[in-house]
């Protein structure tokens, strides 16, 4: 490159552009994208706790010892479909006294009273896996507990787990289908944001051809101007985003329960690359094809 490139470069200063408008335009499209981002994580946070609340009712024989209680719960807790929170397997016992307790206050009828004893049984309730929630599964899990020696009965909501089920399958594809399309809109603006900031500059890009720099020289500072102020974008739009959710977990309550500090993290690191890429690869697009343009063209 010789020095009659070098001072041109300089006194037109290549490269540069109204970033101001570009950096805002970025920032909105990638603020968009990563809010659509979080609702997804806080729908698969969603999801996952009502996986992790499909119940099975395990009934005891009546007039079974402690001893074939204890042996129960290790043959429970040692089931692969018993699903597992911190390590500890997801098991309540229920007490018949309990059981009845709770019935007298739902219905208001002392039915104990009227029996002259309580029929209700002892029960252990198991949280079931998410793997094993296909119906089919649950209901050979059903069959197997079932055949536990001192299980009277294994009963479950299959209804409502299908249902479940059903749902949930239906909101994924939804979601799904609504961010592969928010992801090509986002990446349509940013590259026209690029292209239209670029337009600007096309005459300086002949100019400097004309002096005889080479394709590379000239491309090399609008790809580092775009690919800063695609990143900027990106650190800007994931503190517009921090600020939301400071602001969210504030006035919901029990919003924080459904947020994963470390995929948010890994959300905003994804925006800060993706506004750095989209630039830098908008960029050496545009300015290729501004190269490769005839006189007329650019007119």
């Amino acid at each position: 490159m010789d020095d009659k490139a070098k001072k041109y470069r300089k006194k037109k200063k290549l490269g540069s552009y109204p970033f101001i408008s570009v950096v805002f335009s970025i920032t909105m499209a990638l603020f968009v994208m990563g809010l659509f981002g979080l609702l997804i994580l806080h729908a698969q946070a969603l999801k996952k706790g009502i996986k992790e609340n499909v119940e099975m009712q395990v009934y005891l024989n009546q007039y079974i010892t402690d001893t074939e209680q204890q042996r129960i719960l290790k043959t429970l807790e040692s089931k692969p479909y018993v699903l597992n929170r911190n390590d500890e397997p997801v098991i309540a016992f229920i007490s018949k006294e309990e059981a009845a307790k709770d019935l007298v206050e739902g219905t208001g009828e002392e039915f104990v009273e009227l029996l002259g004893e309580n029929p209700l049984r002892d029960a252990y309730v198991i949280n079931i896996a998410e793997s094993f929630q296909d119906p089919d599964r649950l209901e050979g899990v059903r069959e197997e507990t079932e055949n536990i020696s001192g299980v009277f009965e294994v009963t479950y909501n299959r209804n409502m787990i299908s249902s479940i089920n059903e749902n949930l399958t239906k909101v994924s594809i939804v979601i799904a289908a609504f961010a592969v399309i928010l992801l090509l809109v986002v990446v349509i603006l940013i590259n026209n944001t690029m292209k239209l900031a670029l337009f600007s500059q096309r005459f300086l890009i002949r100019s400097m051809q004309l002096v005889g720099a080479t394709g590379g020289f000239i491309r090399k500072p609008f790809i580092k101007r775009a690919t800063i102020h695609g990143a900027v974008s990106g650190v800007l739009a994931c503190a517009l985003l921090a600020g939301l959710l400071y602001y969210g977990t504030r006035t919901i309550s029990d919003l924080e329960k459904l947020q994963d500090r470390e995929s948010i993290l890994i959300l905003f690191g994804v925006l800060i690359i993706t506004g750095a890429f989209i630039g830098l690869l908008s960029t050496f697009r545009s300015v290729n094809k501004y190269l490769k343009m005839s006189l007329d063209e650019l007119y």
